[in-house]
């Protein structure tokens, strides 16, 4: 699976310690984030990471368009609600377009926790599913 990584500042530590924590599975995917995010991460865990744009400059984009063509598979983006950012906007677009595609989606910790107990037990594999079918 391909799983994209996007945090805002007030989450990257946060992103990072779930990382940590999760490197085992995380290790076995293809992971994809946004530039800070993915540098923050990558540093931190050692996990390989194809960095994009930073995501306010247009590295949000840069997933979105990837959803749009199939090629990501869950996001995690870890949103601080309690500030707003000048990019909601493409972060909506982002959350439709998962929506549009059946893209598993979590925007905190908890959610992001459940998905990851999900992939590591394969319950994830819908795609697999939906192509035998």
């Amino acid at each position: 699976m391909t799983i994209a990584l996007i945090a805002h500042d007030a989450k990257k530590e946060l992103m990072v310690q779930f990382c940590i924590a999760y490197c085992g599975i995380l290790s076995h995917h293809t992971l994809v984030a946004t530039g800070t995010t993915g540098k923050t991460v990558a540093e931190a865990t050692g996990l390989e990471i194809n960095k994009f744009l930073a995501g306010s400059q247009g590295g949000s984009q840069q997933i979105a368009s990837r959803i749009g063509c199939d090629e990501i598979d869950m996001l995690l983006l870890f949103r601080d609600p309690l500030n707003p950012k000048p990019h909601e906007p493409d972060e909506a677009s982002l959350l439709r377009l998962c929506d549009v595609h059946n893209i598993p989606v979590a925007t905190n910790i908890a959610t992001a926790e459940m998905l990851i107990h999900g992939l590591e037990r394969g319950d994830l594999d819908w795609r697999e599913i939906v192509k035998k079918s």
